[in-house]
């Protein structure tokens, strides 16, 4: 950690500002390409219906979907970090993003080609089977890393990484006994793709990151008291077992939602936040809000090189978040070995 760290709202205030230029580029990327001042008379009514269609109906809710799942997955992260006290933990190596991912397809098989799973009743009910499996996950993750009531970080990355391994293999075979049309939405989906966003995603994601990430954000005192160790928080007054499971619940809950709508997101969780800690310091209480900052540019900018790099083809945005992140993990594994 850099002993000198950078004003925390001038770092805040660039990066909305960054985020709105990465709007600004989304709109306008893709296939159809729409004039600044075209986009402009669309938001103040007066532009083609073709134009509307483009703007409100596609690239609007994949952008505000961006910007969300960015938001939820990196503050899951941060949390994993603060409560684990572990650099390298991120929904996605732990495994809860392979066990919302596995619940998901487990919800596709069995109700394939029913009202279920085209209606509009699974934009809902999706969020709610990623939450199951997430949870799931995160209890045999947490589970099988204890030893004799510890936890070290090594331990805990290599049960999520087998864990994520055994859902993987699981995911596989429900694939190869799918529908062709369901075997490439479940692949497509897995690799991490908003491709498919409209409002009614949105309205469902919405909820639950309302609740969420306020409740994340007020908490982030607690996470500043626990990085003291057990016996100091304890001496001031925290309750640290029941804190680190409401704090891991929030972690979980967001890593699910976001999955559910947003695919297989892996390392978003790991870089946001350690970008942060590196502007601004390990302080939750600044930490928090610029890691969701950070996360919502980071996907969102992903998104837009992923349909700009491939046109009129698009590349799933989960794998060029990736190609940032491996880099980023093989460095912190090493450090940390």
């Amino acid at each position: 950690m850099p002993s000198k760290v950078m004003d925390f709202k001038a770092v805040f205030v660039l990066t909305l500002l960054l985020i709105l230029l990465a709007i600004v580029v989304s709109i306008n990327a893709g296939y159809i390409k729409i004039p600044l001042t075209e986009v402009l008379a669309t938001f103040v009514g007066k532009g083609s219906p073709d134009h509307q269609l483009t703007l409100f109906q596609f690239r609007l809710p994949r952008i505000v979907m961006a910007i969300l799942v960015g938001m939820g997955i990196s503050l899951s992260g941060a949390i994993l970090q603060g409560v684990s006290q572990n650099p390298l933990a991120d929904p996605g190596i732990l495994g809860i993003n392979a066990g919302a991912g596995f619940a998901v397809v487990v919800y596709m098989f069995f109700f394939q080609g029913s009202a279920l799973i085209n209606g509009w009743a699974s934009i809902y009910v999706l969020p709610l089977t990623a939450l199951t499996g997430a949870f799931l996950a995160a209890f045999l993750v947490y589970t099988l890393a204890k030893k004799r009531g510890q936890i070290t970080p090594i331990r805990l990355l290599l049960m999520g990484i087998g864990l994520t391994a055994a859902f993987n293999a699981g995911l596989i075979i429900l694939q190869l006994k799918m529908e062709p049309s369901n075997f490439t939405r479940a692949l497509t989906w897995l690799s991490g793709s908003i491709w498919g966003a409209n409002w009614s995603y949105v309205w469902a994601l919405l909820p639950w990151l309302v609740v969420l990430i306020p409740l994340a954000l007020y908490r982030s005192r607690v996470l500043d008291i626990l990085q003291l160790g057990e016996a100091a928080a304890m001496g001031v007054g925290v309750q640290v077992a029941r804190e680190r499971k409401l704090l891991l619940f929030m972690a979980v809950a967001l890593a699910g939602v976001c999955v559910a709508v947003g695919g297989g997101l892996s390392f978003l969780g790991l870089i946001a936040p350690h970008i942060t800690r590196r502007l601004v310091g390990p302080k939750h209480s600044k930490c928090l809000p610029l890691t969701a900052a950070i996360g919502a540019f980071i996907l969102l900018a992903a998104d837009t090189l992923g349909r700009v790099i491939m046109a009129p083809s698009e590349m799933p945005v989960g794998i060029i978040v990736s190609i940032l992140g491996v880099p980023y993990f093989i460095y912190l594994l090493i450090k940390s070995v």
